[in-house]
């Protein structure tokens, strides 16, 4: 029986007011990446986002990002590597002192993308996990897609996961389609509940140029904040169990 992990974005508040309905999401998913004060979140929402994990039996992970709460972590930041490592395990530290179990750690944003390319970075998000690895006395996993933040998890002795996400637009790259470009954003529930399946059974989605695009993925992404995330969750999480693929975390 095929396996996959349902994750979302999830305790984004901005100045005290969530960006998501967190507890509707928490009822669906098997993983909750926790934005960590970076670009979203603080110790509030935290613990908020802590116990309904408890509550959900819902895997915990961090979801940190620039320190950039006025452009929402979208916005690349330009720091030295040493800096980006201290921002990053500060971070993960305002997680854990909210109650965290952290088991594994997903780069949001602008930060998620340029650590596919920007090895200096992906080398200080790798060393800021690594550091947090060492507290906990084991290895926590990095998410994400391919690229030079694989290899600096490797270099790390970090395990690294790929995710693939429903409710984004690919380009026959395999990256994503920018955010404000036509089909950046996916809200037709049926539309990413079929891809959902799709991603499972023959790890494939398709291109807004409409080829197939191969996706090595072990967690499926929502996005807390798209429109309509709950109607979607619940699609994708009534036709994976319809199609018999079994939705736990792998962490």
């Amino acid at each position: 029986m095929a396996t996959i992990d349902l994750n979302a974005d999830l305790g984004e508040t901005v100045d005290g007011v969530p960006t998501a309905d967190d507890p509707a999401m928490f009822a669906v998913i098997s993983s909750a990446s926790i934005a960590c004060g970076g670009h979203a979140g603080d110790a509030g929402s935290m613990r908020d986002a802590v116990a309904l994990a408890a509550r959900h039996r819902v895997t915990v992970g961090a979801h940190p990002a620039y320190p950039d709460r006025a452009g929402f972590g979208r916005t690349r930041v330009r720091m030295p590597a040493d800096e980006l490592r201290a921002e990053i395990s500060a971070q993960l530290r305002a997680l854990r002192d909210a109650g965290a179990d952290i088991r594994y750690v997903k780069p949001h944003g602008a930060l998620y993308h340029s650590i596919r390319s920007d090895c200096a970075e992906a080398r200080a998000v790798a060393a800021a996990t690594a550091d947090l690895s060492a507290e906990l006395g084991r290895a926590v996993p990095l998410l994400g897609m391919h690229g030079a933040i694989a290899r600096a998890a490797a270099d790390a002795g970090l395990p690294f996961h790929g995710e693939a996400f429903l409710d984004r637009g690919y380009l026959p790259d395999g990256s994503l389609v920018p955010r404000g470009h036509v089909g950046a954003l996916l809200d037709d529930p049926a539309e990413v509940a079929a891809r959902a399946v799709g991603l499972v059974t023959e790890r494939t989605v398709v291109s807004v140029a409409g080829e197939p695009v191969t996706v090595d993925a072990v967690s499926l992404c929502l996005h807390g904040d798209s429109p309509g995330a709950v109607a979607m969750a619940r699609a994708v999480r009534a036709a994976l169990d319809a199609a018999g693929v079994t939705v736990r975390a792998p962490w």
